[in-house]
Formats: structure tokens, sequence, C-alpha cells
């Protein structure tokens, strides 16, 4: 069983490869932008020391290699190539592996990492000609070049002071120095003097700070650099001593080495005025003006960390936050006994308890479930390297631009929305988005786009995954639709209903089948995939222009608004941010429409389904009738039921095995007296009632 600093490790590390392949993919795109190249270095570099830190050896010398390429290129001694990023997104897929060794799918293989080394001394090579014959000096130059340039040596001196928590992350101070020393020749000092009383000792805590006296030909970046994953918790301070070498000798060195080491045998040594001293024998020492890189928390950098100024945020197991969302529903669920039983007895005291306990259960429920809302943008980012995979696989060009990343969902949908957001985009790609010859000769860009946008509505949020290729074709749907059997030659459709046809299990329009798609699978696992989220999907496209795939989903799929309605002795709830109005239906108007499901709502033809007809719930029939009027894909529907009791904060249950295939019905709630009312999908009993009345005629 893995410790619980090395899961976190683990996370944090995956966290870094999502980042790093989502700036190499940037990169990419502007190849000078010195930032993104000093990002992709420092992901690099972090990785390769915490990997180390906590026994991922293999990772730490794969790395390692990879990394002395990019610190080339911080350096402007190599430039960013297409060949570069391949590599290094390889790299990326190949650490990702290695994290996880105990996983079959993610098995290493050594030829494959042999392979991606190679790629980058080829690249370096490569890089290496190309530069000798422009006459451009790298650092690949040989051994005789080397001698010939003179190194800049400076003496630095350190001060590490890491926070109190920072063991709590898993970091080992002392492996940080331990690299640290390795740039040259040191001097370092531990400083006891915040070490409280043994009594009072927290194992858990670091209560030892360092200094250090550094001669090396680094600069101050590089030392920046082996502290960069711990920036936040640890107060780092570098000053440059020394500016005329007076320290430069080995003798004067090792002299001032030795004179530190005597006086510490009796007390810690102040460097600054030993160096004073040691050095006014030889010249004066000059000091420059210190460089601070410090705790991004820590305003006063004389007054040290605060604890509570590293725990602004959190990891928290997606365990525990499921828990705490349980619980809130069970406490839903009691609130609402609580103020049905108020409202019964009447009494003011109780009712004003209830009131209470309702305002502070509603506040807790929407914390609770906003702790599990997460940027949808972290999703999106993952598909830049579908497209640009899929692109070089299907022989295009296609750019995928994003918008609303920035919008949140439960962290649970997101989860889900996954793999229906990876078969969309891939037959976007594939069937929607021609090929560079083929759009220029339609007078169009060499280069397709796959757009993926995201609003918030209401309680749902919208993602629309657009493209401008060659939109779908209504007339070969229709005829492959009647050469399935799936609709009649006579039969009017409405060109949604005709696009939908796409989402039927084994309908494919593809004239050849390729890797990507063209076997009928994939669209139909999308819709169920969307309705088991409670969602909706709805498709519009225009030939030659292109095609747009609307997703429609709840913010949360663990309590909601409902409206409560009942049939008989039958509770039932609808989702409130699909209905718009209740009305009434009397024997006239069933009269009126001459036995057909619909209402004449102020001039407006709307169709109904009759949830007493639709259940076989039993018990005479009302003489007024309510209708729940609900927006469904864009188009009005009404549900009639016998009463409509009122708005209901519903924690959703899911239904046991035995009731998985039960049509129109979605899950299930507790109310107050501990009734079960069962929640409807009111889509598909929509979508039921259409098939039904357009066979029936």
């Amino acid at each position: 069983m893995i410790d619980s600093h090395r899961q976190a490790f683990i996370e944090e590390a995956e966290e870094l490869l999502l980042e790093l392949e989502s700036t190499l993919l940037e990169l990419e795109e502007s190849p000078t932008d010195t930032e993104l190249i000093a990002k992709t270095f420092r992901a690099l570099h972090t990785i390769k020391g915490s990997s180390a830190m906590f026994g991922y050896d293999d990772i730490t010398m794969f790395t390692h290699d990879i990394e002395n390429v990019y610190d080339f290129i911080r350096k402007g001694e190599l430039k960013i190539t297409k060949d570069i990023i391949d590599s290094t997104l390889a790299a990326k897929d190949q650490i990702h592996k290695m994290l996880h060794p105990e996983s079959e799918e993610n098995k290493v293989d050594e030829n494959i990492t042999r392979q991606i080394l190679e790629a980058f001394r080829n690249i370096v090579n490569n890089q290496k000609a190309i530069n000798a014959a422009d006459d451009v000096q790298t650092t690949f130059s040989t051994k005789t070049e080397t001698k010939t340039a003179e190194l800049v040596i400076k003496e630095y001196l350190i001060s590490v002071k890491p926070a109190q928590a920072i063991f709590v992350s898993g970091t080992n101070p002392l492996m940080l120095l331990n690299e640290l020393t390795e740039f040259g020749e040191s001097i370092v000092l531990a400083n006891f003097d915040q070490i409280p009383p043994l009594e009072r000792i927290d194992a858990e805590k670091c209560y030892t700070s360092w200094e250090i006296l550094l001669k090396t030909s680094k600069s101050v970046d590089d030392i920046k650099d082996v502290f960069i994953f711990v920036d936040d918790q640890c107060e780092l301070k570098i000053t440059e001593i020394d500016p005329e070498g007076k320290l430069r000798k080995e003798e004067d060195f090792q002299d001032f080495k030795k004179l530190v080491a005597d006086i510490a045998k009796t007390k810690y040594p102040d460097i600054k005025m030993l160096l004073v001293e040691f050095e006014s024998s030889l010249s004066q020492i000059v000091f420059n003006q210190a460089t601070q890189f410090e705790n991004k928390k820590n305003k006063d950098a004389g007054e040290g960390h605060h604890d509570s100024d590293l725990n602004s945020s959190i990891r928290v197991n997606a365990e525990k936050l499921d828990e705490l969302v349980n619980l809130v529903g069970e406490l839903v669920t009691i609130q609402a006994r609580l103020n049905q039983i108020a409202l019964g007895n009447q009494d003011q005291n109780i009712i004003s308890v209830a009131e209470e306990v309702e305002r502070i259960t509603w506040s807790l429920r929407d914390s609770a479930l906003n702790i599990r809302m997460l940027p949808i943008g972290t999703t999106f980012s993952k598909f830049k390297r579908l497209v640009r995979d899929l692109s070089k696989e299907l022989g295009k060009e296609v750019e995928l631009t994003t918008d609303g990343a920035e919008t949140e969902l439960d962290k649970t949908v997101i989860e889900k929305l996954n793999d229906p957001l990876i078969h969309i985009i891939r037959n976007s790609i594939d069937h929607g988005v021609e090929s560079p010859s083929e759009r220029e000769n339609k007078g169009k860009t060499r280069t397709g786009n796959v757009h993926l946008s995201a609003t918030q509505s209401g309680g749902n949020v919208l993602i629309k995954i657009q493209d401008d290729g060659a939109g779908m074709d209504k007339d070969v749907i229709k005829e492959k639709a009647l050469k399935m059997g799936l609709i009649n030659e006579n039969g009017e459709l409405s060109d949604s209903e005709i696009y939908s046809l796409i989402f039927t299990a084994g309908f494919s329009t593809a004239k050849k089948v390729t890797n990507v798609s063209g076997r009928g699978v994939g669209m139909d696992v999308v819709r169920r995939a969307i309705e088991s989220l409670r969602g909706s999907i709805e498709v519009s496209s225009k030939k030659g222009l292109g095609t747009t795939i609307t997703l429609k989903l709840p913010l949360t799929l663990a309590i909601i608004d409902g409206l409560l309605v009942n049939i008989s002795d039958e509770f039932f709830v609808l989702p409130l941010s699909s209905v718009e109005e209740c009305i009434e239906l009397s024997s006239d108007d069933i009269e009126k429409a001459h036995g057909r499901h619909i209402v004449n709502i102020r001039g407006e033809i709307v169709p109904y389904v009759n949830l007493r007809e639709r259940f076989n719930i039993t018990g005479e029939r009302l003489s007024i009738e309510q209708v729940v009027v609900a927006n469904i894909k864009g188009m009005r529907v009404g549900f009639v039921v016998d009463k409509v009791i009122g708005q209901h904060q519903t924690v959703l249950k899911t239904l046991g095995k035995v009731y998985k295939n039960v049509e129109g019905v979605s899950g299930a709630t507790i109310l107050g007296d501990g009734t079960v009312a069962l929640i409807l999908d009111i889509i598909r009993l929509a979508e039921k009632e259409e098939v039904e009345e357009r066979s029936s005629n």
C-alpha cells in the first residue's frame, strides 16, 4: 500500500505532467517564448527533484537528461523544434507510466525509454552540427573549446529557512542542500536556535535553518531552481559576495573554512562578521544588494513563517468530499422532516428553530457543493494533445480553441464528461474537418478549427463543440436511417430529429473504417453517458459550414432543487431548472383535443405526457388536473399530475439494479415523512411519448 506522502507526490506529479503537456503545446505555437521555456524547465526540474526524494530513481535519471536539453534551450544554445516537442511529449507519457509501475496498462517499455533518450541525443547532435556551421558557440562544445572559455567563479552567502510544516509535504531539506553543494566548494552551517525544549518538540516540524557559503560558476537563477518546488514552503535569501574574488584562491577558501569550523565548536559563527574580519587582512569585502526569494505568503521577510500562511489551500481526498456531501444530503432530509413536524404542531418556538435550521442547512449545502466544484478548463486543456496527435495521424491541420474555461462543474460530472467529449472531438476531426487541400479548394483556410466553449445557464452548464468542417448531409443521414429501418419513408422529420439519428447504436455514415471512427460505435455511447448525468445533447449543422453539438448538464448530481408533485398516493420530483410554469387541465380541454395529448396555452399548442397513464397509476382521475410545463431541448412539453405541492430540496439516491432499466425514472429521494418520491427523467419521458405519437399516426 502506498503511504500518504508518496501518494501526495504522485498526485502532484500528475498535475505537473498535465501542466507540462499544456505548456509544450503552447510552446509549439510560440517557440521563442522565454517564459514558456522557463516553465517547461521548471516542471522537469521539479519532477526530477521530487521523484528522487520518494525513491523514483528511474524517473530522476530519465528526466535529468531531458532537463539538461531544456537548460541549453533556456540559455539560447538550442532552439525549440517540432522534434523536440514530439520527444518531450513522448517523455511526458513515459514518466506517467513510471509513476504507476504496478499498473499493467502503464507497463514501462525500456526500449521506448531508450528510444526517447536517443531522440534527444540526436536532436542535440544535429543542433550541434548546425551551430558549428553557423559558428554559434554552444555548451555542447568540445573539451578544447571549454578550456578556452573562462568560467566566472562567484561566492554566494545563502540563507535557507524552511517552514516548520515542510515535512508534511514529504520534503526533506537535506536533499535540497545536497543538490546545492554539488554546485561547488561550500561551507554549510546548521542553526538550531529555534529548537524548543525536548518536551515541546513536534517530530513532524522542522526547527532548523541553514547558512551556506558557496563558491560556484552557477548563477543566482540556478540556485533558485534547486528550491523551485518548495518556493511556498521556504524562505530563501541569496547574497553575492566578494566580487573581486578575494576568496577565489583555493588556499584562502580552505583557511576560512577551517576558521568557521573552529569557532563552530563553541558557538554559532556570524558568517558576515567573520568574512569581514577574515577579508580585512586581504582587502575590504564588498557586499552587493541581496536577492531575496521568499515565501510568497510571507509579507514580512524578517519575521519568519506562520503555519497558517502555508495552509491557505489543502489537498483533500475525494472520498472525504463525497462523504461530506452524503452527510449534508441526510441533513437536508432531516431538515425537511423537522419543517413538516413544526408546521403540523403549529408551535411558534419549533417553527422558529426549524426556520433557523433550514437557513443553516441551505448554507452548508451550498458550501459543500462549492467545495466539489472545479473549473472545466482542466478538462479542456487535456484535449489540445488529443487534437494535435489526431490531426497528425489523419494528415489534417486542426487548431483547438476554447472559451469559458473558468466555468465550474461538480467534479463527478467533469470526471464522467471526459470520455464523451473525446468521442465528439474525434468525430469532429475525422468526419467534420476536411483535409488541407480540400479546404483550400472550398476557399477555406488550410487549418480547420474545433472550438470548445462552456457557459453557465441557470442550474445548468452548456458545453458546445463546434467545427468549421464539411457539416452533415441530411439526405445521407436519412438514407442510412431508412436502410436501417429507423424511420418510415413518408415520415416528416425536423432537422433536429434527423441529426439526432447519429446517436443510434450502430449508425455511421463513414465511407471507410479508420483507427478513429467508422464502426458505428461511439455516438450512442456519448448519448447514454450524457443522459446518465441527467443531461441532454443537441446537434445543429450546416452543410459546408460545420457542425455544433451542445451538451446541457446539471451543475451537480448530488442535490438539486425540484418541484414536488403527486398522483393519487404517489410522489414525483421534476428538476426545477427545466420547469417554466404550471397550468390547469380541465375535462373540457381534454375533449377539445379529441383524444390527443395536447393543450392550448395562450394560443400555443403544447404536447403533454399523462404521468398517470404512463406509470399505470390506479385511482379516480380528477376533474381538474395540473400540467407542469418544462423546456426540453428548446421545446415546451407538459406533464400532467394531480397536484403540484411545491419546491423541494432533492437529495438524489440511485435506484437498485432491479430498477436500472426503468424508463422515465432517473433516481429517487426521501421526503420528510420518510415517503419515497421518484425523480423523473423528463427528457426520456418526452421522447418516448413523441415516438409513440408518431407511430400511432
